[in-house]
């Protein structure tokens, strides 16, 4: 059994015991940290909190014990049901509540769950606020109300409300993606995005929808990352049904994947890719994304005038650099795409609703578009470190060793060269370094990795 504490929620494993995996005891004390630190920051207000969740077999378990520990401490809920992170993401601002709790594990198989915690304002909450959280849970300093004190509990429906704000924005031209007659594959791996994936495509004038694993049950059918080697049935269902398109969501519908009319991948990275250059081209201006995303991004956005600003690895991160250099699009390099005009979170719905009206314009195929960007290839390893090795100094040596090129230290060591990069972070709970680099080439960035890996031997000592 597994439990994660971090500062951006709680998530583990259903069953075992208490303190070893996501048990109920787990739940309640974690959402009562969660809620007190809320009524912390809201002194004498009865405070609202907005709640969803993804389609996991746990879910309305889990479901239960939140809304119940919220109530036993006099807080009122906006209980939204079934629905998406962006979803929950929207409604706390609509809402106008003090926060939100997203009950998804995201991309993690079906023994997972976790607590998203959202502030205010819709967005994560930061690494501060995360860490005071945590230390309210350790200390279990809670007071619950009285019984006439209870919190209350609304149900509301915002699937609709989501679409029609996607319909709304003047970059989604339905009319284009109607006249297109699209006919598109969608696999949303039995989850909340069967609902509304479908529902959205609908809204665009999109006629024939193939669905594949769209019923919310919970049973994921295949590893609910959507990686290349997890999309194998809609790939063969493109190719056999003669779709344009196939949609991938993951169980929360905040990563977007696509499919090519052939079953090719489009590629997650090139999700976010694809979305700015449409944005760009109708809105100059600046972009973000990750370190560990690829430099595609960077390329689209300079030759439409903009600038290019990386980020720290994570979203609160990626939110934060948007900010302060005012992006009009960011993301991940996972299929994340944060359109501001929405909300500052990953969202797969206005990343639709983009690329579709993106496609329906160019005149060409998914395939082809793709083909249109600057191709390049990412390689992700790792090497593992004995314990007594100090990471941090491992990575001080490796920025000396490339002090020549251009360093990034921001978010552990990224070293750009003139075609290629490479990114070393430290993993924070075991001695290990990510390695990840990127080329023109799987060849090239193999080789760069490997490079890499061989110059860390060296300085740790290892000959082998």
């Amino acid at each position: 059994m597994s439990l994660i504490k971090s500062i951006s929620g709680i998530r583990g494993t259903i069953g075992g015991k208490p303190g070893d995996g996501f048990s109920p005891l787990d739940v309640v004390k974690f959402t009562s940290a969660f809620g007190t630190w809320i009524q912390a920051k809201n002194p004498g207000k009865k405070c609202t909190i907005v709640i969803g969740r993804d389609a996991r077999i746990s879910g309305p378990m889990v479901e239960k014990l939140v809304l119940a520990t919220l109530q036993g401490l006099g807080i009122n809920i906006t209980n939204i049901g079934l629905s998406t992170t962006p979803t929950v993401e929207m409604a706390v601002t609509n809402e106008k509540a003090e926060a939100g709790i997203i009950l998804t594990a995201s991309h993690n198989p079906k023994q997972w769950n976790a607590l998203k915690l959202l502030n205010g304002k819709g967005e994560f909450i930061s690494g501060k606020d995360g860490e005071e959280v945590l230390a309210l849970a350790e200390s279990e300093d809670f007071s619950y109300a009285e019984v006439d004190d209870l919190g209350a509990v609304t149900t509301k429906d915002y699937f609709a409300y989501h679409i029609q704000e996607v319909l709304n924005h003047p970059l989604v031209d339905v009319e284009k993606i109607k006249a297109a007659n699209f006919k598109i594959a969608v696999d949303a791996v039995n989850s909340s995005g069967g609902i509304i994936v479908p529902q959205l495509l609908e809204a665009l004038g999109v006629k024939d929808v193939l669905k594949l694993y769209c019923e919310p049950n919970g049973h994921f059918p295949h590893n609910p990352e959507p990686l290349p080697e997890n999309l194998t049935e809609i790939a063969s269902l493109i190719q056999k049904e003669g779709a344009n398109l196939g949609i991938v969501v993951d169980p929360d519908v905040d990563r977007l994947a696509l499919v090519n009319e052939d079953g090719s991948m489009f590629g997650e990275e090139y999700t976010l890719v694809a979305v700015a250059d449409y944005v760009l081209k109708n809105r100059k201006g600046n972009t973000v994304s990750n370190l560990s995303s690829t430099r595609a991004l960077r390329d689209v956005t300079e030759a439409a005038g903009g600038q290019y600003f990386p980020s720290a690895v994570g979203e609160v991160n990626v939110v934060e650099k948007m900010k302060e250099v005012n992006a009009v699009i960011g993301g991940e390099g996972n299929g994340g795409v944060i359109f501001p005009d929405l909300h500052y979170g990953r969202d797969s719905l206005i990343g639709i609703g983009l690329f579709l009206t993106h496609l329906a314009s160019c005149g060409m195929t998914a395939k082809e578009l793709r083909a249109s960007y600057p191709n390049y290839f990412i390689s992700k390893n790792k090497i593992e470190l004995t314990p007594e090795i100090d990471v941090d100094q491992v990575l001080v040596e490796m920025e000396k060793k490339y002090t020549s090129e251009n360093v990034n230290t921001v978010d552990g060591v990224k070293i750009d060269f003139a075609n290629e990069w490479v990114h070393l972070r430290k993993s924070n709970t075991e001695p290990i370094i990510r390695i990840y680099s990127e080329s023109e080439s799987e060849e090239k960035a193999d080789a760069l990795a490997q490079q890499i890996i061989s110059d860390i031997k060296a300085i740790i000592g290892v000959t082998a």
